[in-house]
């Protein structure tokens, strides 16, 4: 049973960064592609980023792309997602994700991913 706990939420003014920490227990973390997704009041889960597993290849949402970092570190088995700049836009749930075996082509679907965190609350004030 793999368990995902996401931290590092919180209420940010606009322009400003927050850094999301996603840690995998359960299982070996090196073997698990990671995704992050949020979903604002109102409207459907959307994809932000993932990173395959030993974090040879990203993918990012044209909506954070330059603003956003996915990254993560095998040893301490978390995902991080950098986020800078921040916009009002940006205000949502944010959950990791963890699947095994995607390809390229299904890393920004989450019927894709197997795992999910309960996720963590972002706010951005304009």
């Amino acid at each position: 049973q793999v368990q995902l706990l996401e931290s590092g939420g919180g209420l940010v003014q606009a322009g400003g960064s927050l850094r999301l920490s996603c840690a995998l227990s359960g299982r070996t973390f090196s073997q698990y592609t990671m995704g992050w997704f949020r979903q604002a009041p109102g409207k459907e889960l959307d994809f932000v980023a993932a990173i395959k597993r030993y974090g040879g290849s990203t993918l990012y949402a044209d909506s954070v792309k330059g603003r956003f970092t996915i990254s993560r570190d095998n040893a301490k088995s978390t995902v991080y997602l950098q986020m800078n700049s921040l916009m009002p836009e940006d205000t949502a749930v944010y959950y990791c994700a963890a699947g095994m075996g995607l390809i390229t082509s299904t890393l920004g679907d989450g019927a894709a991913y197997d795992w999910w965190g309960q996720g963590t609350r972002v706010a951005v004030s304009s």
